[in-house]
């Protein structure tokens, strides 16, 4: 009765559909840890922000690598701009998507100290070679709130990177990359700047990490388990239905006349 199953064409679609299945439930799971990773990413990004302020020396020290749990932790840092080393970021966007450039400069601690502040966004030069027309930090002793980051480490964010492009600008806000041109001890990581705010509003502050979204991973993940669910309804569906084309085949198809005695 269902020795069609033996046929080459149904292994085929049965070795199919044992495959999808496992495959579409991994798929499944890898959607739901990343809903899961989400969730918890905008838990902390909450939570650093709510966090009251603390110094930045007692979180980061040279060299330190921030860890994930001190991702936008809320820090203070007290000291004198050093504008002679300040340098611009390229190719970075604004809350409008306007690509322009972020401008970086080191902050003096009372200690000696650096830390690199992210004073925010302006627009790039009409000359991407030309560096931006950028207000002057403020002068004297300064208290700097902002947001704690990591510093941006890939593959293009050696030294070496720095050849071909303008003076004072970089491609990543990196501390030892800084550090290196510098000669100074800078802190690891960089804060975010978000108080005081400049005066007219440029450099453009940086808005705070969205943390209320948590995108549509749980749906893909329900998705791709019915998916999975559906592999071995719509086999048993085919089965059946090619037994009962089969079946009607064999009763359409005329007897075999006697053979003559």
């Amino acid at each position: 009765m269902y020795r069609f199953l033996l046929s080459r064409q149904w292994v085929i679609l049965t070795l199919v559909a044992l495959v999808l299945i496992p495959v579409m439930i991994e798929l499944g799971f890898w959607q739901l840890h990343r809903h899961e990773r989400r969730v918890a990413q905008n838990a902390l990004i909450a939570d650093n922000l709510k966090a009251k302020p603390v110094p930045v020396e007692t979180l980061t020290s040279p060299g330190h690598t921030v860890p994930r749990a001190d991702y936008w932790r809320r820090v203070t840092a007290t000291g004198t701009f050093d504008t002679a080393h300040e340098v611009v970021v390229r190719r970075r966007t604004n809350a409008d998507e306007n690509v322009g450039m972020h401008v970086l400069t080191p902050l003096v601690l009372k200690d000696g100290r650096v830390v690199l502040v992210n004073r925010g966004w302006v627009p790039a030069a009409a000359d991407q070679k030309a560096y931006p027309a950028v207000p002057p930090a403020p002068k004297g002793e300064v208290t700097v709130t902002g947001r704690l980051k990591a510093d941006e480490t890939t593959g293009a964010s050696g030294i070496k990177d720095l050849r071909g492009l303008p003076d004072r600008q970089v491609m990543l806000i990196n501390s030892a990359q800084q550090a290196e041109l510098t000669g100074a001890e800078v802190l690891g990581g960089y804060l975010e700047q978000t108080a005081p705010a400049a005066p007219g509003g440029s450099p453009e502050q940086i808005p705070e990490p969205d943390h209320d979204s948590i995108g549509a991973h749980m749906a893909y993940a329900v998705q791709w388990w019915l998916f999975a669910s559906g592999v071995p309804v719509g086999w048993i569906v085919l089965v059946r239905r090619e037994k009962r084309d089969q079946e009607a085949a064999r009763r359409e198809s005329p007897e075999p006349a006697p053979a003559a005695v």
